[in-house]
Order: structure tokens, then sequence, then C-alpha cells
């Protein structure tokens, strides 16, 4: 295999995996907290001996997206969404994670979870609970939340050290090598935040890499024919 169909398959390797990616970010326009995502591509570029340097693109990382996306009135009163930087911490089996869906009910112990029952985490690290106490639950801007005019706890809002070590685990759910308390961010009561997906780019996007990708393929038939002609012709 010459060094023109490498550099075409690493190519279609890199538009195969972003339209996995495009696809996926359309699939979660609706999905209430979603980050969009992209794929970075790297280009590594190598001397060939006396000739031309041999340059080949790899999709080397997906970035996500953290910009803000619009928030949506609810009246639940627990459901609650971030304006400005930073993620609600939960506990899950595999340990805390970071997430921008708000939606929480009280389960039968009081903790406050999300639908996959993973529990929404105060500034210490520890569940939050709701007492059987009655009242009215009210949230002020900074994440004290409190029943009845009673303090229960304050949610902590936390942001990854550094954005590039934030990974994508599953649905709305991020990791993070480490993380430092967000500041200057509000948590709004009856309030959830969509997705942050553009539809229009996403498509845009998704029929550019689509055409990109079959013009690859063109050039890999051609190729393909190129080759088989040459064979054909020296073995007569």
């Amino acid at each position: 295999m010459d060094a023109p169909t490498y550099v075409t398959l690493t190519r279609q390797s890199g538009l195969m995996r972003e339209m996995q990616v495009v696809a996926h970010n359309i699939a979660n326009i609706s999905t209430t907290g979603f980050r969009r995502e992209g794929v970075i591509f790297a280009e590594h570029v190598r001397r060939t001996g006396s000739g031309p340097s041999l340059s080949m693109g790899h999709a080397s990382a997906r970035h996500v997206d953290l910009r803000q996306a619009g928030l949506v009135e609810t009246g639940g009163r627990f459901d609650f969404a971030i304006q400005g930087e930073g993620f609600f911490q939960i506990r899950t089996p595999e340990g805390p994670r970071l997430t921008r869906a708000g939606s929480f009910t009280p389960d039968a112990t009081g903790e406050l979870v999300n639908p996959d029952g993973h529990a929404l985490l105060d500034l210490g690290g520890a569940p939050l609970v709701i007492p059987p106490i009655g009242g009215h639950v009210a949230l002020a801007p900074d994440g004290t939340l409190s029943v009845g005019a009673v303090p229960v706890g304050q949610i902590g809002l936390w942001q990854p050290a550094d954005p590039l070590t934030l990974r994508h685990q599953s649905g709305t759910l991020f990791d993070a090598d480490a993380i430092e308390p967000a500041e200057g961010a509000k948590v709004l009561q009856g309030m959830l935040e969509e997705s942050n997906v553009n539809p229009i780019s996403e498509i845009a996007r998704m029929i550019a890499v689509q055409r990109a990708y079959e013009t690859g393929q063109g050039f890999l038939d051609k190729e393909d024919a190129r080759v088989r002609g040459v064979i054909q012709t020296l073995g007569r």
C-alpha cells in the first residue's frame, strides 16, 4: 500500500469518527444539560528520505463545548439550572461525576437524586437531604437550599482545574483529573438548561463531513482501479 492510500485512509478514519460525534450531538439536541462535542484533528509530518515529507491526519481527541445553553422555566421545586460556568457534582457507582443536568427529586430517604438515582452533592461532597419537616423549598443564587426558612445545605458548583482534562463519560456526565469551585456562577430554581447543540450548524457540519468522506472514498476507488490496472498490464 503506497503513501497516498495511507494518507487517505487516516483521513477517512478521522472523518468517520467525526461523523459519529456529530450524529451523537444531533441525537441529543433535546437532552437537558447536554454539552456539544467536536473532534480535534492533529497533523503528523514525517520525512521520507530524500523525497517530500509525508503528512497524515489523525482525530486525536474530543473537545467539549462549554458554552452556556438556553434556560427553560419549569416551575419544579427541585429543577435547578446553572447560569455561568460550573457543574453540579453527583455521586455515581464509579465515583463523583460532573453534570449540567439539574432535574432532581427526593428519594425515600430524602436525598436529592437525578433520574438515574445518583445523589446531588453539597460543597463538602455529601448528599443533600430534604428533611421531612415540610414547608416552602427555596434556593438562593449561591446554591443554599432551605426548607421552611431553615437552611439544609449548599449545592456545590465545580469546574475542571484544566478544561482540557474534561472527559465525557456517558449521557450528560463528565469526569476531570482535578476540580475546583466555580466562581461567579448562580443556581436558579424552577429552571433547566437546554442542550447547547445548534441544530442548524450541526446538520451543516454533518453534510460537509459526509461530502468530504465521499470525496476520499472516490479517490480510494480510483487508486484501487489504477493498481489493478498496473497489475493486469504487468501480468500479461
